[in-house]
């Protein structure tokens, strides 16, 4: 798995921490769709789905570009 640090002006980032972010604003982004759509009405304990969705959707953005990165 090739995930290389990344040179933010002179400051060496680690991958996961991009990765963080991204999960994160894609997380506003489908608890702002679901708002709309009324679905978070039907969720008992927000924050644990809050962070049950974030830990799913950085799990999945580094199975893609772990299994992008190897072939």
């Amino acid at each position: 798995m090739p995930f290389r640090e990344i040179d933010l002006f002179g400051i060496y980032v680690a991958p996961i921490a991009v990765l963080m972010l991204l999960a994160w604003l894609l997380l506003v982004l489908v608890r702002r769709i679901a708002d709309r759509l009324g679905l978070t009405y039907a969720v008992w304990h927000p924050a644990l789905f809050n962070a049950a969705l974030y830990l799913i959707l950085l799990s999945g953005l580094v199975l893609v570009l772990a299994g992008r990165s190897s072939s």
